[in-house]
């Protein structure tokens, strides 16, 4: 069947890669604030800033069997370093902007749907320098369950936590071969993620294929979450 999916920041890295796997089979509906990487899809574009814009619901069709949300932030620092205005900024993003939209989308999710949210490796393994992202993605997984429960057994939500993905948020931990090679031995897979890797994961939870999974936190995470080779 062919699907009504709606994609919060599509227009870039792991959002862009699964626009470009569902377009071909689904009507994809991504709501961006640019739309030059869209061309060449069929996907249809609706102009919005998480930050400032309310989603305008009446351009989407009255039925959605799949919604993910994609934005997210990367600020590694010392905690001593950084201002409760990282910390502010980095919840709005991932967390309160997200609510935002699913309180418009949520009424539109047909019975049998998909969410998919984007977590990180770091809530579950415990990073240094990562206490402000860990924060606000930690609450997008305890939402995730929650909301899985509650609407539960009409639509399914599910949450990816990645870890390190070679995407335009991450340029500056992978600006040169030295620092790839080095992030790639921190994995046991021994490399780092593609946008390929996290895309093919939201797909599948996006697909009837994953009919019976539902208020998972999955780790798509090249072993890091759970295997220590050392």
């Amino acid at each position: 069947m062919k699907k009504n999916i709606l994609l919060i920041g599509g227009s870039y890295g792991i959002g862009l890669e699964l626009v470009k796997q569902l377009s071909k089979e689904h009507i994809i509906y991504v709501a961006s604030r640019t739309s030059e990487a869209l061309e060449g899809t069929d996907a249809k574009h609706i102009s919005f800033d998480a930050n400032t814009d309310s989603l305008d619901t009446t351009v989407l069709p009255n039925e959605l069997h799949g919604f993910a949300y994609c934005p997210g932030s990367i600020n590694l620092k010392p905690f001593k370093m950084m201002s409760l205005d990282t910390f502010e900024a980095d919840m709005q993003l991932n967390f309160f902007n997200m609510v935002k939209v699913m309180k418009d989308v949520l009424p539109l999710i047909s019975t049998g749907g998909s969410i998919v949210l984007f977590s990180t490796v770091a809530v579950g393994s415990g990073m240094p320098y990562h206490t402000s992202i860990s924060a606000a993605k930690g609450a997008v997984e305890g939402f995730g369950k929650s909301l899985a429960a509650e609407y539960a057994p009409n639509v399914r939500v599910n949450v990816i936590a990645p870890s390190l993905v070679n995407t335009p948020l991450s340029k500056r931990l992978l600006s040169n071969e030295k620092k790839i090679e080095m992030m790639s031995q921190r994995h046991p897979l021994k490399r780092i993620g593609e946008v390929e890797d996290i895309a093919n994961a939201a797909a599948f939870l996006l697909s009837d294929k994953s009919g019976w999974i539902t208020g998972q936190v999955i780790g798509v995470d090249g072993g890091m979450s759970t295997l220590n080779l050392s």
